[in-house]
Formats: structure tokens, C-alpha cells, sequence
């Protein structure tokens, strides 16, 4: 593998990637692997991709060479179609995935810290997600800020406070 990755803004175009980052988000587990066509059709996932790149949308794209290996974006999402991790209008909610090969290389950090400045160059004040009890992201998200503000059966919200 190699070392040397960089950031890219998130385009219309990458929509397609997206969709696999939300795959590997939501089949974090090892030994747990839904199918792609379950997972992407299912509302509680659609909705952080039907639309891509609708006012609102901004993200990164992490890149070895021409390869898309991680991303981060977010959304805001109506009151009447939360996500997971929906905790008030005006606060976007994000979604990140990185490919197993490149977990644990910084690429998960560089994408997070990359969105957060966005979304506070564009003003918003927080951010929000959403992670499943034991998803080993969650050291990582704690690390960056983001604390839990509600706490689920199975899953926690998460808030960063950006202003």
C-alpha cells in the first residue's frame, strides 16, 4: 500500500464512492457484511446519498493516486427525515468511511478535521453523527471533539461544537 494519500472537495461526480463509503460504514463490523443493494436502497442509508451534492452538501475525498480510499460529508437533514444522528435544523450530520486497507493510516482524522473546517467556514456552529455502540471510530470521534449527547439501544449522537 502506499503512503502517500491526499484530500480532494467532494464533487457531484463522486456520488457513486459515496455510496460505497457508506457500505463500509455501515458493515464496520468484522464478519458482518450486508449487501451493498440492502444497504443502499434501505431509507436509513438512502437519505445521506439520494441527491448528492443538493444545496447544503459538502464533503472530502481521500485519494492514493486516482483512487478514492476514504470520504467524509454531511448533510442537513429535514426534521420530517432525520438521520441517525439528527440533533436540530441547521446542524449538519455527518457520514465518513475509509477502505479496511486504510483504517488506522490518519486518513479517518484528515477526513474528519477537513469537514469540520468546512462546515465552520460556511458557519454552522456544530456538527452531528452517529456510531454504533463499539465501533472503534467512536476513540477517534472523542479525540476530535466530539462528545456523546444521546445515547441509544444501540447507537450514540455525537456533537462537535465548531464556533
Amino acid at each position: 500500500m502506499p503512503d502517500s494519500w491526499s484530500l480532494r472537495p467532494a464533487t457531484q461526480a463522486d456520488g457513486v464512492f459515496l455510496g460505497d463509503m457508506v457500505v463500509e460504514a455501515a458493515n464496520w463490523r468484522p464478519g458482518t457484511a450486508r449487501p451493498r443493494h440492502e444497504i443502499l436502497t434501505h431509507p436509513d442509508h438512502s437519505r445521506y446519498l439520494s441527491g448528492w451534492m443538493r444545496p447544503g452538501d459538502a464533503g472530502a475525498v481521500a485519494v492514493s493516486g486516482t483512487e478514492p480510499i476514504g470520504a467524509a460529508w454531511y448533510r442537513m437533514l429535514p426534521r420530517g427525515g432525520p438521520g441517525f444522528g439528527y440533533v436540530g435544523t441547521n446542524v449538519p450530520e455527518l457520514i465518513i468511511g475509509v477502505r479496511p486497507m486504510w483504517r488506522a493510516h490518519g486518513v479517518g482524522r484528515a477526513l474528519l478535521r477537513r469537514v469540520c473546517e468546512m462546515a465552520r467556514a460556511e458557519g454552522k456552529a456544530r456538527i452531528c453523527l452517529s456510531v454504533e455502540r463499539g465501533n472503534f471510530a467512536q476513540v477517534l470521534y472523542r479525540s476530535e471533539g466530539f462528545a456523546v449527547t444521546q445515547s441509544g439501544f444501540v447507537r450514540d449522537t455525537m456533537v462537535k461544537r465548531l464556533a
